[in-house]
């Protein structure tokens, strides 16, 4: 144990991701929500047994007669969000990322995507932002969900992203799946002129030597590399992908077609089956091939732990990150 590092107690197994002296805001999902339910009433909220856990006891406390708690019954949560979306209303449903993607598949494909009902499923703890080992760290819902057709996919950054996708994904008719940071979320995007818009990238910084595409906390990693490399005179632009799915491939093609610039994909989530094969798969169709790499997690069951060792150990810190970038270069 360093010196100069102090140690670490179990209550960074489930640390907000900020990092110290960094702005955050509260509950922004939770804030959201129950500010855009004042304006439309068709809007009810609904959990299984984690209301605190994702900040929707917020809009319970403002929303108390649309407030649903279902129980420890994620399939029933979401048989009854495809219920209520039948009958007019528009239902966020949440729960942590494993339940939904793994406990309740079968009833959001059949329930949900296959009538393309209008439910939201917004889910925390997505990819490793949880140390409490493979129960609770969801490294492979891109993979599972990003073959369910009619489902849209939302991976927001920060607190302004998440502020800016509620509404968004409201407004959108269909089904969507939104990974959740809650707490005290990170603010990093208001410094970039940044609007949320549901299907469209975003290019957060220019810079010539390296292209970081990049989605969910990992732009925000992607960010804070930059500002690394930058030391080693390395300039690396920034290309933030709040959606998954539908992906913006002609944004994605344009910046990945600039000669001699290599690409890499940053995610909070498995190798195998996320954003990184998707841009991957892109390129390839549309015959552009740049140098390409992947910083996210490996295949593999992940250990337990404080938040801030596992992400120094699979490579999703900034010092980390910039390490594996400046090898690869």
């Amino acid at each position: 144990m360093s010196a100069t590092k102090p140690r670490l107690t179990t209550s960074a197994m489930i640390a907000s991701i900020a990092g110290e002296g960094q702005k955050t805001k509260p509950a922004p999902f939770g804030h959201a929500l129950a500010a855009l339910a004042a304006q439309r009433p068709d809007i009810v909220g609904m959990t299984a047994d984690l209301s605190k856990y994702t900040d929707l006891h917020i809009f319970a406390q403002a929303h108390p007669d649309r407030f649903y708690q279902m129980g420890m019954a994620e399939q029933l949560l979401m048989g009854a969000a495809a219920g209520l979306a039948r009958e007019g209303f528009t239902p966020f449903a949440t729960t942590y990322a494993v339940f939904a993607s793994r406990r309740a598949y079968d009833f959001i494909c059949l329930g949900i995507a296959e009538e393309a009902l209008n439910v939201k499923i917004v889910c925390a703890l997505p990819g490793l932002t949880t140390g409490y080992g493979p129960s609770h760290q969801a490294t492979e819902d891109l993979a599972i969900f990003r073959g369910m057709p009619n489902l849209t996919i939302v991976d927001p950054c920060d607190a302004l992203d998440i502020e800016q996708a509620v509404p968004a994904i409201a407004a959108h008719q269909g089904p969507v799946y939104m990974r959740l940071l809650r707490g005290a979320v990170p603010l990093v995007l208001d410094e970039y002129d940044y609007k949320f818009e549901l299907g469209k990238a975003a290019l957060l910084r220019d810079g010539a030597d390296v292209l970081i595409v990049s989605t969910g906390l990992m732009t925000m990693r992607a960010l804070e590399t930059a500002d690394l490399l930058r030391r080693d005179r390395i300039e690396a632009a920034v290309l933030h992908v709040p959606t998954i799915k539908p992906l913006d491939e002609a944004t994605i093609r344009a910046q990945a077609a600039r000669a001699g610039r290599p690409v890499v994909v940053a995610e909070n989530h498995s190798v195998v089956g996320g954003l990184g094969e998707a841009v991957a798969a892109t390129l390839l169709r549309n015959g552009i091939a740049p140098r390409f790499r992947q910083v996210a997690l490996p295949d593999q069951f992940l250990d337990a732990g404080a938040l801030p060792t596992l992400h120094d150990r699979y490579g999703l810190s900034a010092p980390a990150m910039a390490a594996t970038l400046k090898g690869w270069l």
